[in-house]
């Protein structure tokens, strides 16, 4: 347990004991700076050089687009170029601002390009495409720039300089020497990844480097001009800085990147210009990361404005990305009122504000908007995870935040980035859909570390603001205008942690929610309704009774799971019609998981259903084919069907027979089946199974009609029968017959199944799955599609995967394609293996048949 705490945990507090150490540097390497100082640069900057910052910036982000293109060229795919641009600014503003751990930048990318048509694999080969062109360009730049400029021994590891360039630079070299030498797959440990052309890694490293080079450009516009060095030491150090904040995984590189620049420049001659270069850090800010992250914005208050009209124009791959969205800008607005509420307000506006608002009521303001900021920082969280009370309490906070940004010290462009994210989340109600609470939301580990980030930076602002003010106890009761800025920074710093620790109190204190027992009957009873209405057959297995259920409210739907080891393992998609139920459920079973330290599966999902699983940011992989056969068309006709056509005709002549037996018939038939079974087992040599198939267990067995084969008046045979009240489907669970029992007597079984199906109006009959089928073995498929093609083919020892897979074919079925969702970062091999296991009844039951 402490183990698994450790390596969650281990990485945010690492992160966050970084950004400490950096707020550290930056107050001791500042500590003759001023507030007053670094403002007055900012509003000093000419506006041609702020201009030419903008034009760059938007330079930089045209050449980002070029990741996505190039990447979805390399796996020979086209999408409209106006879908790549906004997917690509979206992530990409998400990614630059507040790191790629927050919001996930590749779970968006793989929700739109699973949207738009693209495999697993595929989005996977694309994601390690614009990573690695990322890296690359980054190597490049740094290592050139560091082999070229000399660096003054006063910088921290200068004496290791040319190392870390050649070092740096044989990172990209060595990747166009593959592209250029090598022609087969590289083996890195498991995995293998297809060598680039000539043409694709200069494009991967010429990329990246370029837009790298255009971000040190933003910056350097709005250095001040009396920077020793020039370009060349500015972007020795630039690339430095982004490289450490980068591997701190501080959200945005926040204080690392800032650190380090100073700390850089400090010690290349540039003394008594500290209080420019943070000035130009913060300018920089403002334009590279704050300004797209507002242009975004806009575009989706354009965007929803248009949908209220017009409603087609929302399609689902962008509606997908909402919910992250909001929950991002969000963040950056809750952070904003923090470090605003830190921060000393302009003395022209307070005194403008001191002619007509009273003193109690600024004091007031200032106060609540820290609360509000971080009341925002952790509603985050409950909009990413799509919670109606959320939206609801962060429309009305963005508002009253807006409101209180003006009462406080006329803070207009705060304001106004609040009312616009207002403006752009009010028509978005239909995607914020779930009921549940908000004390039930699961934090990551990145999002405690963003949390702890922003307040760690606003407390850090709070104590370089107001460090010319000597603390006393007084301190904390002084009100006023002129004088008021330091006391109001304090209280407002305290509510903003009186918050989070109620917040967090309130999740400690709540009541744990045991994990659930097996069904009793009350709870099947329950079940019983959704079961028979459900398009799937395969529902029926929640009466085995061997997996706990889980209920949507009003009993809309159910998810019936098992545990074993850390997995959490959902049998099929929730069982319901209520497609609002189910989605919710799918949630719930999420946060439960997240809750008691577990990963949550759904094992032999539909295609149909796949964005219940997308959604909540969990990962599909084909687990195999599902036959199904078309009652209507089916017959015996046909050259194809001779065989068949034969054994039914001659089982027929000798006296065979199928009766289908009602539920309330099954109890008296079981003693004669139970010797059946038993002789079947002992002839096999093999074990019960259970969680996906079911059992010998007359509870449950009297729970189904019966399908018996008779000859004369001896069984011989029997299935029991899943049969849904929908006429949509029918299916056979438990098969079983004598060893000695004429040779074809399942096939008779099967084929007089399906014509009394048929006969009845049923749709389709389900003949189950084919682990692995349809697996494909090429070199370009994923690591898990080749591994399972390898064991349907190869995998003969331990189960008969293609004989299986042979015999239902023989049926004409139409096979289609089941999945098991994971949540991304798991150790698949694990999950995969205590799947195994609940199926074979324990890890004996995985290497014994």
């Amino acid at each position: 347990m402490y183990a698994t705490l450790l390596r969650r945990a281990g990485g945010p507090l690492l992160s966050v004991l970084l950004l400490c150490l950096a707020l550290w540097a930056l107050h001791a390497m500042a500590s003759e700076v001023t507030y007053r100082q670094i403002g007055a640069y900012v509003h000093g900057l000419p506006n041609g050089d702020i201009a030419l910052a903008v034009l760059l910036t938007a330079a930089g982000f045209a050449v980002m687009t070029l990741y996505d293109w190039f990447g979805l060229a390399s796996v020979g795919k086209r999408l409209p170029a106006k879908r790549v641009g906004l997917i690509s600014f979206i992530s990409y503003a998400f990614s630059n601002a507040l790191g790629m751990s927050l919001l996930v930048s590749g779970s968006i990318r793989y929700r739109f390009y699973v949207q738009a048509g693209l495999t697993t694999g595929e989005i996977a080969r694309v994601v390690l495409y614009t990573t690695l062109s990322f890296w690359l360009g980054l190597a490049a730049l740094t290592g050139v720039t560091l082999l070229i400029v000399p660096i003054p021994p006063e910088v921290p590891l200068s004496g290791l300089r040319i190392p870390l360039a050649v070092l740096l630079t044989a990172v990209p070299l060595a990747w166009f020497g593959v592209a250029v030498f090598v022609r087969r797959p590289i083996r890195v440990w498991r995995w293998a990844i297809s060598s680039p052309t000539p043409l694709v890694a200069a494009r991967q490293i010429l990329v990246g480097a370029f837009d790298w080079g255009l971000a040190a450009g933003v910056l350097y516009v709005l250095m001040p001009e009396a920077i020793v060095g020039g370009f060349g030491h500015f972007l020795a150090i630039f690339v430095l800085a982004q490289m450490a904040g980068l591997i701190s995984h501080v959200p945005g590189g926040l204080g690392v990147f800032e650190a380090v620049m100073l700390a850089g420049f400090g010690a290349t001659g540039n003394h008594g210009l500290e209080a420019p270069i943070l000035g130009s850090l913060a300018a920089y800010r403002a334009v590279y990361y704050l300004l797209p992250l507002c242009v975004a914005t806009l575009m989706v208050i354009v965007r929803e404005l248009r949908a209220l009209r017009h409603a087609a124009l929302i399609t689902p791959w962008f509606a997908g990305l909402l919910p992250p969205f909001f929950a991002g800008l969000t963040l950056v607005c809750g952070a904003v009122l923090l470090f605003s509420g830190a921060t000393l307000a302009i003395p022209g506006r307070m005194e403008l504000l001191r002619g007509f608002v009273p003193l109690p009521l600024v004091e007031a303001a200032h106060f609540l908007s820290s609360v509000v900021g971080m009341l925002l920082l952790i509603l985050a969280r409950g909009l990413q995870r799509r919670l109606d009370a959320a939206y609801w309490l962060t429309l009305v906070l963005l508002v009253l935040g807006a409101v209180l940004s003006m009462l406080k010290g006329i803070d207009y462009e705060e304001a106004t980035l609040l009312t616009l994210l207002a403006l752009a989340l009010a028509p978005a109600h239909r995607h914020f859909y779930r009921r549940a609470s908000l004390f039930r939301a699961t934090f990551s580990p990145g999002w405690v570390l963003a949390i702890a980030a922003v307040f760690a930076c606003a407390t850090w602002l709070v104590f370089f603001s107001f460090k010319h003010v000597e603390y006393s106890n007084n301190l904390w009761w002084e009100f006023s205008f002129r004088h008021g800025g330091a006391p109001r920074a304090l209280r407002a710093l305290v509510g903003a942690a009186a918050v989070v620790m109620l917040f967090a109190l309130a999740n400690l204190i709540r009541p744990a929610r045991t994990r659930r027992a097996r069904p009793n009957e009350a709870e099947l009873a329950r079940a019983m309704p959704l079961l028979k209405q459900f398009s799937s057959a395969q529902a029926h297995l929640a009466l085995v009774a061997d997996k706990a259920l889980m209920f949507a409210p009003e009993d809309k739907a159910f998810i019936m799971y098992d545990v074993e080891g850390r997995s959490w393992v959902a049998m099929g998609d929730p069982v319901g019609e209520d497609e609002d139920a189910r989605r919710e459920l799918v949630w719930s079973f999420r946060e439960e998981c997240e809750r008691a330290g577990g990963w949550p599966l759904f094992y032999q999902v539909r295609p149909e259903d796949l964005d219940l699983y997308l959604e909540v940011g969990m990962n599909l992989l084909k687990i195999g084919e599902e036959a199904r056969v078309r009652l209507e068309t089916f017959n015996l006709d046909g050259k194809s069907k001779k065989t068949l056509r034969g054994t039914v005709n001659k089982l027929a002549r000798d006296g065979l027979r199928l009766e289908i037996v009602p539920v309330e018939g099954v109890p008296a038939m079981l003693p004669r089946l139970k010797l059946i079974s038993e002789a079947w087992m002992r002839d096999k040599k093999v074990r019960e199974k259970r969680f996906s198939l079911g059992l010998w267990d007359e509870r449950y067995l009297s729970r189904t009609p019966m399908a018996v084969v008779w000859q004369g008046d001896v069984p011989v045979a029997f299935a029991n029968m899943f049969l849904t009240e929908s006429m949509e489907e029918a299916s056979v669970d438990l098969m079983r017959h004598l060893p000695e029992g004429p040779a074809g007597i399942m096939d008779f079984l099967f084929i007089e199944l399906m014509s009394w199906a048929k006969a009845n109006g049923y749709r389709w009959f389900n003949l189950g799955m084919a682990p692995l089928s349809g697996l494909q073995n090429r070199r370009t498929a994923p690591l898990w599609s080749r591994f399972g093609a390898m064991v349907f083919g190869r995998g003969e020892r331990f189960y008969n995967f293609r004989g299986l897979h042979r015999y239902k074919d023989k049926f004409d079925p139409e096979w289609e394609p089941r999945y098991i969702a994971v949540p991304g970062g798991i150790a698949l091999p694990l999950a995969l293996a205590n799947v195994a296991s609940l199926i074979s009844g324990g890890i004996g039951g995985v290497v014994r048949r």
